[in-house]
């Protein structure tokens, strides 16, 4: 959320720097609003002190035994209103705190201009490449002779849902543990196992909620009447770990990671990527999430991304690296780079993560703060996320980068030890 203070003192900036996501401020309403908060909070500030001096006033002519009746009634009606406007302003506040929550971050004066993923910049490219001599198939054509089943995950649940088994269930388990080795034993992330399960106050502080429910899974079942909804990404689960927290600033930088299944319904999504496991209702994931002090937060963002290259150039998959642009930036990110695979079976560089500066966007949402070891007050931290990587489309990658002309998949030098020295799956 941002700061409500920069929408009232500099609200033209604001909606001018929202335009680069384009995203439009009402200027008109948040202004109206802001007028009758102002007046009502005038108003209400107005009868306190005066029932705090009139009561100040019985108790003084209470206690010489003078006549209270007239002053009681004035305090009574005082009383009335005074309730009746401490009531209007907190409706008020609730729908401008609505407002507010529907608000995305602002984007970091770096982020290029731009209205969709065809306007993001590429930063740089990583190995070349391979050039097949022969006609690389697709990883569905490669994956159902090895386990990688469609047709089963729809008889269970569906459209875009898959069953593996066999040499490829194999394959995506490595990975996952190859990712978490990379990233606690050399990177310094502390593994985590999360519920899958959230309230829904988690999914506010991230900022998947309230604008984003459509594309989340919700329970009907209900804890004290509050449902519980399927993390979408273990980034909900981790960096709500540190809501309502001050924590000592020598603790930060926190480094956190989890492999998680993450659920999406991506209302919006269906017509793209309907053939093989790109886009997924369910699917696997190695996050990264860290918990800093604003001062190191960009430079934090440049390390993640090094962090999840480390796990492509370990499995020497070629990819590139872009800088979102402003359209196609998230909500709650102050900016955004994507790390994208190369695909030979669809010729083209399909993300494979993104990593995430969000600045103190989620934090104030959060109220997770730091206590200052100079001033000794309490500061929002920044929090940032990253894809370690999404373990489903490194798996499509590997298979398709790793085939052979008779259709075999060769395994990856740095994933040998975690399928017991398999070299070849055939």
């Amino acid at each position: 959320m941002l700061d409500p203070k920069l929408l009232r003192t500099k609200l033209d900036e604001v909606a001018a720097c929202l335009k680069k996501k384009g995203f439009i401020v009402d200027i008109n309403q948040l202004q109206l609003l802001e007028k009758e908060r102002k007046s009502l909070q005038a108003k209400t500030e107005q009868l306190q002190s005066e029932r705090k001096a009139g009561s100040k006033k019985f108790g003084l002519l209470k206690s010489k035994n003078e006549d209270t009746s007239a002053l009681k009634k004035q305090l009574d009606d005082i009383t009335e209103t005074m309730k009746a406007s401490e009531v209007a302003l907190k409706e008020l506040q609730i729908k401008l705190d609505a407002i507010l929550m529907n608000i995305p971050n602002l984007p970091h004066e770096s982020v290029p201009e731009g209205a969709s993923e065809e306007d993001n910049v590429e930063i740089r490219r990583w190995k070349t490449p391979t050039d097949f001599n022969f006609k690389p198939l697709d990883h569905i054509e490669l994956g159902e002779k090895y386990g990688l089943d469609i047709e089963a995950g729809a008889r269970l649940s569906g459209s875009r849902f898959i069953v593996l088994r066999g040499p490829v269930a194999r394959l995506h388990r490595a990975l996952s543990q190859f990712m978490l080795d990379v990233q606690t034993k050399e990177h310094g992330y502390e593994e985590h196992y999360t519920p899958y399960l959230v309230h829904a106050s988690a999914l506010e502080g991230t900022g998947q909620l309230p604008k984003f429910e459509q594309d989340m899974f919700k329970t009907t079942a209900t804890e004290q009447g509050e449902p519980h909804y399927l993390i979408s990404t273990a980034e909900i689960s981790l960096t709500n770990l540190v809501r309502g927290q001050i924590l000592p600033e020598q603790q930060l930088p926190l480094r956190l990671t989890a492999h998680t299944p993450c659920f999406r319904s991506e209302a919006g999504s269906y017509g793209r990527d309907t053939r093989g496991i790109i886009r997924q209702h369910q699917f696997d994931k190695v996050e990264m999430v860290q918990i800093v002090h604003p001062d190191k937060s960009f430079a934090v963002l440049e390390e993640m991304v090094v962090h999840a290259e480390t796990i492509l150039q370990r499995l020497e998959l070629p990819y590139r690296l872009v800088s979102l642009c402003g359209g196609d930036l998230g909500f709650s990110a102050a900016k955004t780079y994507d790390l994208e695979v190369w695909l030979p079976g669809q010729q083209k560089y399909r993300e494979i993560s993104s990593v995430s500066n969000c600045t103190n966007f989620q934090a104030r949402r959060m109220q997770a703060r730091f206590r200052n070891s100079k001033t000794n007050k309490p500061e929002l931290v920044h929090t940032l996320n990253g894809s370690g990587l999404a373990i489903g489309r490194t798996m499509v990658a590997v298979i398709e980068n790793y085939q052979d002309e008779e259709g075999r998949i060769h395994i990856p030098e740095a994933l040998q030890p975690y399928m017991d020295g398999l070299k070849v799956i055939s």
